[in-house]
Parts: structure tokens; sequence; C-alpha cells
């Protein structure tokens, strides 16, 4: 016991060093955390090599991280998903196994008797990280944007597909089908009871302790291994048990209230996961290097096959079809688990683990790094994809040569851009002039806004508007009035203040309505020739003003009334 104490603290310690480290030089923390295991495990300094500390320490970090990954799958997210995010996954869930199966059986790994290296490697390709995912994209503000969007509804099918693998994990050795329906049955049972449990039990009693946080805390451990323990007796895994138990308590009301409590534990053992994951890395040879750039450079390739394609077929459009894939292009932390759950089942062999522990860190590095430049590596490609024979959506504007689509003359006001200010403002002149939406064209390289404005009659350019051609090609240099209601903060490639410049340089003669979110930057802005600058927090301020007045003279519920009536006669384009 006292062994074990201090091989927890040597972790703790080391893993708090190195994290600095990398936080510091921008690296992701679970690459510090796999570091500071190698370097104390029995592979590095020695200084932790009790095998049961070892195996302890891994399966704390382990349970209570599938415990939290299972409260953030959000259920009724997946219900709500659309056509496009589940022909997606299903394209890249499917294509990336059977593309994996093929590839690691045909470098010579087992699939069978007993051995399943190749069957493990494919299902950990198969899956991305939505730690590094989530990250980057927070830190773009790129989550609530098509692609972002589409990414973040692949991850989560992927986390539901790896709890279906992690489901007939145990009967591998044995995969019969009388053998595979008694394990879906088994965990049929196993979330039937948890939901069960879950919806008229766990409610009422977490009521009853909303005021005592320790106590929702304490309640959500015992949950946890509770469920854990009944997986357990059904001849599951307490891994598995604890994933059914995060699904569960996500679905009721206090779920919120539970993630935010036990926040300050998941960090805790999803450290101790990483570190004692690193424990079991030997020092690789050359095959284990080998091996594991083979698996970095399978999981990017099929990656990019198998996300691209289905959204290409389904015409998502060049940009939107290749940021997912590139977003998606590295093996996930479940993928980890995926391995460690074959390690323990004698399934894979250390070196197949160990591969694919050095195919994560490699990945890890180097997604977070491409990600941050998507846009960049995104134009670069776009090109090249055209000139093999690729359509775009702008591929009938091309064929018409860039002229105006079609309406016989340049249209008068132009959109640069179409994000929430240009939907609400489209939707303010339906309901007000609906005539002056002939004279508009707007210019963005959403396919959704591309589908639902042509659909409406409108006149589209699909193209990036911070490339000066597709200005020229969209006649920009004939408007009369040009907006930019992006703001710098989601602009791609561009900021208003070079926008204007470019746009002024294009048309001496036009209006150019630009937008800043910091004050400074309203009179750089009139520098570069604006006609006029919107600032969205004074309107914003105004309105809520009008708010605080309305509460004040006890017309709130009146202002409400009125506000909701705005919005049930809108048709916005981006809810």
């Amino acid at each position: 016991m006292h062994e074990l104490i201090r091989d927890i603290t040597l972790c703790i310690l080391f893993a708090w060093v190195l994290g600095l480290l990398a936080h510091f030089s921008r690296q992701p923390l679970i690459l510090a955390y796999l570091i500071a295991g190698f370097f104390i495990g029995p592979f590095g300094m020695k200084w932790v090599e009790s095998q049961d500390s070892i195996t302890v320490i891994s399966e704390l970090g382990l349970i209570f991280m599938l415990f939290m990954i299972g409260l953030e799958i959000d259920l009724k997210k997946i219900v709500r998903a659309g056509k496009v995010i589940l022909f997606a996954a299903g394209g890249q869930l499917a294509g990336g196994v059977l593309l994996g199966i093929l590839f690691f059986i045909g470098i010579g790994l087992s699939m069978g008797s007993g051995h399943f290296d190749a069957l493990y490697l494919c299902i950990a390709c198969a899956l991305s990280s939505t730690v590094i995912i989530v990250k980057v994209l927070y830190e773009k503000r790129e989550l609530d944007t098509l692609p972002g969007r589409i990414t973040l509804g692949v991850l989560v099918l992927q986390d539901i597909f790896a709890i279906l693998f992690l489901a007939v994990q145990p009967s591998l050795d044995n995969l019969q089908v009388s053998v595979i329906l008694l394990s879906i049955a088994r965990v049929g049972v196993l979330v039937a009871t948890a939901l069960v449990l879950s919806r008229y039990v766990l409610p009422w009693l977490f009521h009853q302790i909303a005021r005592r946080p320790e106590l929702i805390l304490l309640g959500a451990l015992a949950w946890c291994f509770l469920i854990g323990e009944i997986a357990e007796r059904l001849h599951l895994s307490r891994e598995m048990g604890s994933l059914v138990a995060g699904v569960s308590l996500s679905t009721f009301p206090y779920a919120l209230d539970v993630t935010a409590k036990v926040t300050t534990l998941r960090d805790f053992f999803i450290t101790l996961f990483f570190v004692s994951l690193g424990m079991t890395i030997p020092i690789p040879g050359a095959s284990v290097i080998g091996l594991a750039l083979a698996i970095a450079a399978f999981t990017v390739a099929s990656r990019m096959v198998t996300t691209f394609t289905p959204l290409y077929l389904m015409k998502q459009g060049l940009r939107a079809s290749l940021l997912p894939a590139i977003n998606l292009a590295q093996i996930s932390e479940f993928s980890l688990v995926v391995i460690q759950t074959g390690v323990l089942a004698h399934h894979i062999s250390p070196e197949t683990s160990s591969a694919a522990s050095f195919a994560f860190v490699v990945l890890a590095v180097l997604s977070t790094f491409v990600m941050g430049r998507s846009d960049q590596v995104t134009r670069g490609l776009i090109g090249p994809l055209k000139r093999i024979g690729l359509r775009d959506l702008d591929h009938k504007h091309e064929a018409d040569g860039g002229h105006e689509g079609g309406h016989g003359e340049a249209c008068r006001i132009v959109i640069l851009g179409f994000f929430r200010a240009a939907s609400a403002l489209i939707a303010e002149i339906e309901r007000l002039t609906p005539a002056v939406l002939e004279q508009i064209t707007v210019i963005d390289f959403n396919p959704l806004v591309f589908r639902t404005l042509t659909d409406r009659g409108m006149h589209v350019v699909y193209g990036d508007i911070s490339n000066v051609d597709t200005l020229v090609h969209a006649g920009v240099g004939k408007a009369e009035l040009i907006i930019l209601s992006i703001p710098d903060s989601l602009l791609k490639g561009a900021d208003n203040e070079k926008l204007v410049r470019h746009v002024r340089s294009l048309n001496p003669t036009a209006k150019i309505v630009a937008t800043a979110e910091i004050l400074a930057n309203v009179n750089d802005l009139y520098k570069a020739g604006a006609d006029y600058v919107t600032v969205t927090r004074l309107s914003d301020a105004h309105e809520l003003y009008k708010v605080i007045e309305a509460a004040q003279a006890g017309l709130l519920e009146d202002k409400r009334a009125e506000t909701d009536a705005l919005l049930n006669e809108r048709r916005e384009v981006l809810p």
C-alpha cells in the first residue's frame, strides 16, 4: 500500500513538471503525461517498477476516464444529427475499418487464433481525438461552423462505435453468433438497468442532496463503480460499466451539475491513465518505430479518403469536405483505451500496443500543428483537386465565365461572407422590403448557405472572400453597396481592414460597410476606405438598456412577447 501511494505521488509530480513544459512549448498535455510515465517507469529510470502498482493505477484511470467520456456523450445531439453527419460518420467508420483490416493484414499483422492485432489497430485508427480537436477548434472559434459541427458529430458517433466494439471485445476469442447475441443481451441488461435507475431513482436522490456538493461528487463516483460492478457480475468489464454509467447519467436533469462537480477529479484520473500507459511503453526498436510510422501514415491517408469522399458526394463542396478530414486526422485517446483493453485481454502483442502509442504521439503533435493552419492547407489543396477534375460548388459559375449567374446585370448590393449577422439582415429585408432581395449578391463558401439562398431565388456566388479573384469574378467592381458583416475573429485568411482595402481598390465609388469588434479598429477601417463601420456592442448595449427599462416598468413580459412575435415570423438561413 505504501509503495502504491509513493508510485502515485511520482506519477502526479512528474506529470505536473512535464505538463508545465508542454504548456509553455504549446504541445498536447497527453504527450507530456506519456513521456512522464515512460521516464519514471520500468523502461526509463525504473522508479516505478511494481506491475501491481501500474495495473491498479491504469485500471483506476481507465475506469474514470471512460466514465467522463460517457458523461460527455450527448444522445440528444445524435438524435438531432442531420443526414450529412450520419452519412459522413458512417462512411468514415465503415471505410476506415475495411481499409484498416486490408492494410494491417497486408503488412503481416495477425487476425485470428486469439491474436487480433490487425482488428484492434483498424478500430483504433478509425477513432479521432476529442481532446485535441475540441481544444483547437475552440481556440480557432470554429466549433459552430459547418465543418466544425460535422467534425463534432462524427466524433460523437465514433464514441458510440467504440462502445459497441467494447461490448463484443471480451468474446473475440469465441466469436460465434450465440456468443455475440449473449454479449449484446448482457449489454442490453446493463444499459436498461442503468437507464431505469438514472431515470427514476437518481433524479430524486440528487434533488435531495442538490445543496451538498460533496455528496453529489460522492454519488457520481458511487454510481460509476456500482454500474462497473454490475457489469463485472454480467461477465462484461468494469470499464464497459463505467462508460455506460457515464452515458446514462448524461441523460438526466442534473448531468451538467454532476459533470461540473467531477471535473476536478477528471484531470487527476485521466493523468493517471496516460502516465501508467507511458510506463508500459518500452524503448522502441526499429520494428516498433516502423509500425508506428505505418499506423500514422495509414490514419492520415484513410481519413482523407473516408471522410472527404462521403462529404464530397453529398455536395458539401471541396472546402467543407476537406476541413473535417483534416480535423479528424489523428488517433483518439479512446483508441489507446481500446488498445489497452486488448493488452489486458492478451489479444494483441506489447509491440503493437507500443507502436500505437508512438503513432498517437506523432499524430497528436502533427495534427495540432496542421489544424492550426487548416485554412491555408485547404486553400493549397483545392487548386490541385480542381485540376484533376473534382468539381466545387462554383463550377456552374465558372462555366458561365464568372458573370452574374444569369441575372443579366450586376447586383447593387454585395454581402461579403455570410454568418449570423447576414442571416438576420436577409430575414429583416425579407420581412420589410422583399423586393430588395433581387438586388443582393451573397459571396460565401458555406454549402448550406449556397443551397438555401439559391433555393430561395437569391443570387449567390460560392467562393472565398479573401481571394481577390473571387471578388473580381463576382462583380464586386460594379456594386453600389458592399457589406462586410463578419467580425475579424471569424474571418479566415483576411480581416475587415484587408478586405476593405481590396474592395476599395476594385471599386473606388461603392459605399462600403465594415464591422469592428474592437473600438480601436474603427478608425483603421475608415482610413482603409470604409464609409461606415458597425460596432455590434453598441446595438447590443442599446437593446439591453431597453430590456432594463421594460423590466423596471413592469413590462418585461410585453417586451418578450414583442420579441417572440418577431422571431416567429423570421426565416433565418442560419438559425
